[in-house]
């Protein structure tokens, strides 16, 4: 049976140690197989985008730089042919899917076997649930501190998703924070010290992560604005009588037809006949 340190949720080293459960913890370490499982994942990463301008993707070139013969100098039929510079790249990279894949009981052998490696090695640590009310990086920091890996690679698996516990921890450069049934054997081995919460190793289904509907409403804050002071009139023009209001223009009279007077038309005058 292997064991692993038992340590308080504080940070305080128990006496008794953690028996890891021995169907999963069962001392064995397949070398190859974590090896194409770290293979797989490091290929998964890569996006594949590279690409470079082969003969027939180079612009220029439709014509003989000079004639077949005469010139003393060698036949060139392009200034693009593959050994002029400027020309085409010979079998350079061009986009792919670099994405492959193992079989399921590959990925979960090499899963326990970088468990199993770890625990062999004193690199295992469990942990009591951690709670964390708030994001805190210096309460994260100061476990770390307590627990004398807060110079090394931790991998930290918690029971279920705590996003109080994954915010804490991602400012952190040498910390990951993961679900222990989402941790692969690549975050593992990433690793030098695992902490793993014992609640993951209880076989209790974890508790439901809270939904944002489900959280608490915010409470109105006060307004900060200070409503402006009214300034009061001074005796001189308190003082001073109010101007009368102007009186509206009177509306032009209506001639014919209901129009005003300015607007009808002038009758032209009569032109006189005869050319004088």
């Amino acid at each position: 049976m292997i064991e692993a340190p038992h340590y308080s949720a504080a940070g305080a080293k128990k006496k008794a140690s953690f028996a890891l459960p021995g169907d999963f913890f069962d001392g064995i370490v397949n070398q190859p197989v974590m090896h194409q499982a770290v293979k797989v994942h490091l290929n998964n990463q890569r996006q594949g985008t590279h690409a470079t301008k082969s003969r027939s993707f180079v612009s220029g070139g439709n014509q003989k730089p000079w004639r077949q013969k005469g010139t003393g100098r060698a036949r060139q039929g392009s200034i693009r042919a593959p050994h002029w510079r400027g020309g085409g790249i010979v079998f350079g990279p061009s986009p792919r899917d670099y994405r492959t894949d193992i079989p399921r009981k590959l990925k979960q052998l090499a899963r326990r076997s970088a468990f199993n490696d770890r625990a062999a090695h004193g690199g295992l640590v469990v942990i009591e649930p951690l709670d964390f009310p708030e994001p805190k990086t210096a309460r994260l920091v100061e476990l770390l501190q307590k627990l004398g890996v807060e110079e090394r690679k931790v991998l930290v698996l918690t029971h279920g998703v705590k996003a109080m516990v994954y915010l804490s921890g991602r400012n952190l450069r040498s910390v990951h924070v993961l679900n222990y049934a989402d941790a692969s054997a690549y975050d593992v081995l990433w690793s030098d010290v695992v902490i793993i919460e014992e609640g993951a190793f209880s076989g209790e289904p974890p508790a439901p992560a809270p939904r944002l509907q489900d959280l608490p409403p915010a409470a109105p804050t006060a307004p900060t604005k200070k409503p402006a002071a009214k300034v009061r009139p001074t005796a001189a023009k308190a003082a001073k009588p109010k101007a009368e209001p102007k009186k509206r223009a009177a509306a032009p009279k209506a001639g014919k037809a209901g129009r005003p007077a300015s607007a009808a038309k002038k009758k032209p005058a009569p032109k006189k006949k005869g050319g004088k």
